[in-house]
């Protein structure tokens, strides 16, 4: 278990502050990482966000936190170990978000050998020293279980499960108790270099401009990165982006058991198969070259049918398209490259720094994963450090992100059992995988079930919901339901419309209280 950052409080952000340290353009996991970095070594921050924190690319991943078995074939042995290191940090560090997971990988001798699969797994267990996590095994099928009969053979080995967009908004509510100023639905229209400082006009959700005034800035928009560099900052790009799109399915769960599994196709891609919020299977992704606006992303039905096509080569139970209960697409901003496949794109990240001593820097990120985010954000501050002798020095590594201040999810578990007695076992599963210790927040003072107020369906209440809206920007229902849960997946038609119309009723009560 790390420790909490020392200064970590819920702090009243200084909006009135004539010139800002660093404005961070961008509210997925790259942008809330540097955000909250930045606040934790004592910079004053604002980041903007167009739409929603974890809108987009961030919360349309395949929940892992994971080396990358499969960037061993492209030779990137250097990511990979990044990634392995980052994983043990990450675990220690959001006991909360990240936990361990088995996966299966079957063995299908037309596309890859055993000894190459058993070759890759041993170094995936050794490229990082400190892994703490049970090394690979062979397994031997004989026809038995869920798989295929033809598949007699497999291997096992460990990675990490992640909630992605719980991740993102966890980093932006740390970075708000150290000072940071978090605007969502708010835009960067332009950003202009005026010597040592950049004049900023963002456009809030009222649609009224606000200039800001700031020592440095930061590029981490994602898909947008290009975009801004060229339309909002009017300077060239220093990378082209692919814009690589992935799809995911989600279906009634495949198999009971808690593994996850890793199918091999014949087009040597890979899709995972994850148990996902209990009763369901997650199913992703894949890799297709995309053009258009990124806020406006489904996966089409060629994309549904080759992810069922994949699955049903391995399983024994067979899928159809009438199974899909939920699906969802993200794109991934990847360097453009000459590579012809998306998949062999890498998925490494680069920071480009620009700016002359004297210059207000400007630092812009390209690609990278959900796994190294925090490694990447440490980078990016580093890089910066020159233009701040002030700032402290590297800290996210050794402390823990917020909630995250306890040894393991069995022991906190049994703490809020012994303290809530009332509360169902599921409820305070959630509750410590959402939540962690910050359940606590909503939980105080909190005597039966009745306290907690209007149950709106899978046991969320008003008490949660206050706080969701209140302390994690949760002002709708699609928010709450698919970014800060997953809740969407357990209520039905009716209880998600008395949800909306519940938050609407406190947006509106707000708004009588303190119109603009």
């Amino acid at each position: 278990m790390l420790p909490p950052h020392p200064d970590e409080r819920q702090a009243v952000p200084d909006k009135t502050a004539r010139v800002i340290d660093l404005v961070v353009i961008g509210g997925g996991i790259n942008g809330t990482g540097i955000a909250v970095d930045a606040a934790g070594r004592g910079l004053s921050v604002l980041l903007c966000e167009q739409h929603d924190l974890a809108a987009h690319t961030s919360s349309a991943s395949s929940k892992l936190v994971h080396g990358g078995l499969r960037y061993l074939e492209q030779f990137d042995f250097r990511l990979v170990r990044e990634a392995l290191g980052e994983r043990e940090v990450l675990m220690a560090k959001a006991p909360h978000l990240i936990w361990p997971l088995r996966f299966v990988l079957p063995h299908r001798p037309h596309l890859r050998p055993r000894w190459m699969l058993r070759a890759g797994l041993f170094l995936y267990d050794h490229l990082h020293r400190g892994i703490s996590l049970p090394r690979s095994k062979a397994l031997e099928l004989n026809g038995q279980g869920i798989l295929n009969p033809v598949i007699s053979h497999a291997f096992e080995y460990s990675d990490c499960w992640a909630d992605d967009s719980r991740l993102v908004a966890l980093n932006a509510v740390q970075a708000a108790s150290l000072g940071a100023d978090i605007r969502l639905h708010t835009r960067c229209e332009s950003a202009r270099r005026r010597s040592d400082l950049w004049d900023i006009d963002l456009v809030g959700p009222d649609g009224e401009t606000q200039q800001v005034t700031a020592r440095a800035l930061v590029n981490a928009s994602g898909p947008w990165a290009a975009r801004v560099m060229e339309r909002v900052i009017d300077q060239r790009s220093p990378h082209g982006v692919r814009l690589v799109k992935g799809s995911h399915i989600v279906v009634p769960q495949i198999h009971r058991g808690q593994e996850a599994y890793i199918l091999q196709n014949e087009d040597k891609r890979i899709v995972f198969v994850l148990p996902y919020e209990g009763a369901f299977s997650l199913i992703g992704t894949t890799d297709v070259d995309f053009q258009g606006d990124p806020s406006v992303v489904k996966p089409d039905a060629s994309e549904v049918d080759y992810l069922i096509s994949v699955v049903n080569a391995h399983f024994k139970r067979q899928l159809r398209a009438e199974d899909v209960v939920h699906s969802f697409a993200g794109v991934r901003p990847l360097i453009s490259t000459d590579t012809a496949k998306p998949s062999e794109v890498s998925r490494d990240y680069s920071l480009t720094l620009e700016g002359e001593v004297g210059q207000a820097p400007l630092l812009a990120v390209f690609g990278g994963k959900l796994t190294t985010y925090r490694r990447l954000a440490e980078n990016a501050m580093d890089q910066l450090a020159r233009w701040f002798p002030q700032a402290g020095k590297a800290w996210t590594a050794e402390y823990a992100l917020i909630g995250g201040d306890f040894a393991s999810q069995t022991s906190l578990h049994a703490e809020l059992r012994a303290e809530y007695r009332w509360l169902d076992e599921a409820q305070i599963a959630r509750y410590v995988r959402s939540y962690g210790t910050l359940s606590r927040i909503f939980l105080r003072g909190m005597r039966c079930a009745p306290d907690m107020g209007e149950d709106f369906g899978a046991g969320l209440t008003e008490r949660e919901v206050k706080y969701l809206r209140e302390r994690e920007w949760a002002r709708d229902a699609e928010t709450l339901l698919w970014r800060r849960s997953k809740l969407g997946l357990h209520l039905s038609a009716g209880q998600q419309a008395r949800l909306a119309a519940y938050l609407q009723e406190l947006n509106t009560a707000e708004r009588e209280v303190c119109p603009s």
